[in-house]
């Protein structure tokens, strides 16, 4: 299934049934009096997030959504139907805006919340509503109430706890396919990764999820290579991966380049907890593990751990590092943290 993260829509309400002008005309009966009945309410347009889902990729082939529009009133005091509401479902963290891309509307981060985008019109009364003591036949009715419309843009951002930042070719991939059941793309070419991937990750008894992104390079900001987007997925995880390719000439200038990639994007990104490690190391001897780990500590300004996703060295301390900055996050915001059943082994 491709991934889509991104989509624009136009929604519509049901407009109102209208009331109903009518009159009892049964034999012997010589003033029967109106019984129109009123009209029934259109349908609204209801955005609601559910499970099973990951992409958008179902409103790229289909950008029209209308709500049913209600039945007109009939005679002998006849109720037209209510019009069918239109439920468009979306994957758990999708965003709603105006058509602007703006103004947001709704974030359904939950599984089960669901917004009315569009309200269906109000049936229109019949001219049975209007009898009264002084107004015994009425001869008018009410017209429905019309639609609303409007063109929104849906925007998936992905539930993970965790997200792997780094260069192009700097393992990421290799390292979600060797401690989950994912199988992303794995090449020796930059951009290998093209969309984001999600893996969920068993560490000592507990479990989470983490999201892999498309490689960022200098300049991804403007638009330079695959572009920052992507990084709208990671603006919800707890901790943030950053892997540095320490077989690279210049490990910190590729650090430096992820680090301002993520400031230039802004929205918190630059601030959130990060795990450094040094990657590759099964390709590299002792002595060059202890060089860039030195020069790479003194441009962090902290250690980074050493790990090879190919030969597994180093992977567990990885995760029991991320593990622990999720543990104090969910702590922090009152969350249960996510036990995996007993009879689960490493």
């Amino acid at each position: 299934m491709k991934f889509l993260d991104e989509a624009k829509v136009y929604i519509e309400s049901g407009a109102g049934g209208n009331g109903c002008v009518s009159f009892r005309r049964e034999k012997f009966i010589e003033f029967g009096g109106p019984n129109g009945g009123d009209g029934g309410n259109g349908g609204d347009v209801i955005v609601e997030a559910v499970e099973g889902l990951n992409t958008l990729i179902d409103y790229r082939y289909q950008q029209h959504f209308k709500a049913g529009r209600g039945g007109n009133g009939m005679g002998q005091d006849r109720h037209g139907a209510n019009g069918a509401d239109k439920i468009m479902k979306v994957p758990v963290g999708t965003q709603i805006y105006e058509e602007d891309g703006e103004t947001l509307l709704a974030d359904l981060d939950k599984v089960g919340e669901r917004v009315v985008l569009a309200h269906g019109g109000n049936g229109g009364f019949g001219n049975a509503h209007f009898k009264s003591s002084t107004n015994r036949a009425p001869r008018h009715a009410n017209p429905g109430q019309p639609l609303e419309e409007r063109t929104i843009r849906l925007r998936l951002k992905l539930i993970a706890d965790a997200g792997v930042v780094g260069l192009p070719n700097a393992g990421k991939s290799t390292f979600l396919a060797a401690v989950s059941a994912a199988k992303p793309k794995i090449a020796d070419y930059p951009f290998t990764t093209l969309h984001p991937q999600l893996g969920v990750f068993a560490v000592d008894g507990r479990e989470f999820v983490l999201a892999d992104l498309p490689g960022l390079i200098e300049g991804a900001h403007e638009g330079v290579g695959l572009g920052d987007r992507f990084l709208g997925h990671i603006e919800r995880c707890r901790v943030l991966l950053h892997l540095v390719d320490g077989t690279s000439e210049d490990v910190v200038a590729a650090y430096k380049t992820v680090r301002g990639e993520l400031e230039a994007y802004g929205e918190g990104l630059v601030g959130k907890p990060e795990i450094l490690a040094l990657s590759k190391v099964d390709a590299m001897t002792p002595e060059q593990i202890e060089a860039q780990v030195k020069v790479l500590k003194r441009a962090a300004r902290r250690a980074p751990l050493v790990m090879s996703a190919h030969s597994r060295e180093g992977v567990q301390q990885v995760l029991r590092a991320l593990l622990q900055v999720i543990d104090d996050a969910r702590e922090l915001s009152g969350e249960r943290p996510n036990q995996l059943p007993q009879s689960w082994q490493p």
